[in-house]
């Protein structure tokens, strides 16, 4: 009897044992889970920092495919920030990762910014104006150097933002570079170098606002301002353009993209998601001129209202300090947005297009810019992960322990380390935030030489980096606005980009000896000129 009530007694005490570490045991995982995913990254701060980046963009490189690429990069850095815990791994790839960086009240702008452009686009090119454009460049422009020197002074004249340059220009010249069998890759590589480069040597920019609000106890704009002449790689990059499609210089990938488009094939390979893009849009026969124009113009004037208002212009600031203060993000999508409903309601006015027409439109720009938007949320995750795992301090130390010696030799080895952080992380903003107090720390003096150049240093190898990397918002825009396919773009565009910072990089050696402008600056366009001359020689054009 003994023996059987003992029996009852521990079974009734395992059941409770059982039942209690069915209840507790998931708690302290999840807990465990928690403190684990709460703990700083055993690699933060350290080179592996680096790597979720620099396997995105090697596997972007070889494998031609840039979605997965960046989504195995994410895994990696989600991987490396929740010390290798699966769940905390999952929940970093979405709930911090992809939810966080649609959700950021700036990446959501940029987004409602580049759909309304999308719209705007499309209609557009249903009303006519696209075509009409088309046909009265075809009169006007009649050599394909003609088109892409075009090209280049229209992005060297919308200098107010990247991104609007980017979709801007494309939107405008690709049916006069179509016609000209100028491939899609060559006017990608225009676009992208008049957008970052043409920015950040414009006082009158976002770019000039964002670098103006990384200097702090001084006047920024006006530093911003005299770093102007020492940016050599936007400087020689403008240059660089313009002497190769005068003296028709081409080499590397683009040389191949170049010659199939003379004969025909604009695209090169079969990856080709715009090829359709505005196939299905009958655009209006009586469309003029005046039908792109007007909304183009509309579309400046607003946005540059909206990124003034933003900035306090209308609560009594004045026009650079709005200008320094104003927010891009919620500018740019205020600005487009009534930009558009004037152009919808001058169309309709003009009876080029119904109401209802133009309401059609709006789903079809969508869905063009849906590509560029699914490879802006990627590669904002991505940068997401690499802060979270500590890129910018690490090489914030990095430069920090290394700028004690050689000064000046400092203006060059800031330009390489801003190159390859822009380049691994793919924003040149965060560039500026990381590597501009560190030269200002060196060379608290504003009127030493040294600083200025060093200064400039970083916002022209955070440009390079930047005019690079596959995961760069602003490459991202380009391959929208040209509607070339992305990884074609990167590919073709990397040699030209690399053999202009290699020429800046000489450059900014010459200037950290002489602090002359013009010894340092005229050193580096007998340079570039050179180089382009070798290259010329060694890489025959055909027929180009």
């Amino acid at each position: 009897m003994k023996n059987r009530f003992s029996s009852k007694i521990r079974c009734l005490w395992l059941s409770l044992s059982a039942l209690l570490a069915a209840l507790i045991l998931p708690q302290l995982v999840l807990a465990a889970e928690e403190e684990a995913a709460a703990a700083a990254p055993k690699m933060y701060a350290s080179f592996w920092a680096l790597i979720p980046a620099i396997v995105a963009i090697a596997l972007a490189l070889i494998t031609k495919e840039v979605y997965s690429s960046l989504f195995i990069g994410i895994v990696v850095g989600a991987l490396f920030a929740s010390n290798f815990h699966i769940e905390a791994t999952i929940r970093k790839i979405f709930d911090g990762g992809i939810v966080t960086a649609l959700t950021d009240s700036y990446n959501l702008g940029i987004l409602v910014f580049l759909v309304i452009l999308g719209m705007m686009v499309a209609l557009m090119n249903r009303a006519g104006g696209s075509a009409a454009f088309g046909r009265w460049a075809s009169v006007h422009i009649k050599t394909r150097v003609g088109a892409q020197l075009a090209t280049i002074l229209l992005g060297v004249l919308i200098f107010i933002d990247d991104y609007f340059n980017c979709l801007t220009v494309g939107s405008v010249m690709r049916p006069v570079t179509d016609k000209h069998n100028i491939s899609r890759a060559k006017l990608s590589y225009l676009i992208d170098a008049t957008a970052a480069p043409v920015c950040i040597i414009a006082p009158i920019s976002s770019w000039a606002a964002a670098v103006s609000g990384f200097v702090e106890g001084e006047d920024g704009l006006a530093l911003f301002v005299k770093a102007i002449p020492y940016n050599y790689y936007a400087l020689l990059t403008i240059a660089m353009m313009i002497l190769m499609v005068v003296l028709k210089v081409e080499y590397g990938p683009m040389a191949t993209h170049e010659a199939n488009a003379l004969k025909g094939d604009i695209y090169t390979t079969p990856e080709r998601p715009y090829a359709n893009a505005s196939a299905d849009t009958e655009g209006n026969p009586n469309g003029t001129v005046l039908d792109l124009l007007i909304p183009i113009l509309c579309l400046v004037v607003f946005c540059v209202i909206g990124m003034i208002y933003t900035g306090g212009f209308f609560s009594g600031e004045s026009f650079i300090t709005a200008f320094s203060n104003s927010d891009a993000s919620v500018g740019l999508a205020l600005g487009s947005f009534f930009g558009m409903v004037l152009a919808i309601i001058i169309y309709c006015i003009r009876k080029v297009l119904s109401f209802k027409e133009c309401m059609a439109c709006l789903p079809d720009g969508f869905k063009s810019m849906v590509p560029a938007i699914l490879v802006l949320t990627f590669a904002w995750t991505l940068k997401g992960m690499t802060d979270s795992l500590g890129a910018k301090e690490f090489v914030a130390d990095l430069m920090a322990s290394a700028s004690g010696n050689l000064a000046v030799f400092l203006p060059a080895i800031i330009f390489l380390v801003a190159c390859f952080l822009s380049f691994a992380t793919g924003t040149s903003w965060g560039t500026f935030g990381i590597l501009i107090p560190i030269a200002l720390a060196v060379f608290p003096e504003t009127s030493n030489p040294l600083c200025i150049i060093s200064v400039s240093a970083c916002m022209a190898g955070a440009v390079c980096g930047d005019h690079c990397s596959p995961i760069s918002d602003t490459t991202i825009m380009a391959s929208a606005g040209a509607q070339c396919d992305h990884v074609n773009h990167v590919s073709t565009q990397l040699p030209y980009a690399v053999t202009c910072a290699a020429v800046s990089f000489v450059t900014y050696i010459i200037a950290g000896f002489s602090k002359n402008i013009g010894i340092s600056l005229g050193s580096g366009l007998i340079i570039l000129l050179i180089t382009i001359l070798i290259l010329k020689a060694v890489f025959k054009p055909k027929d180009l």
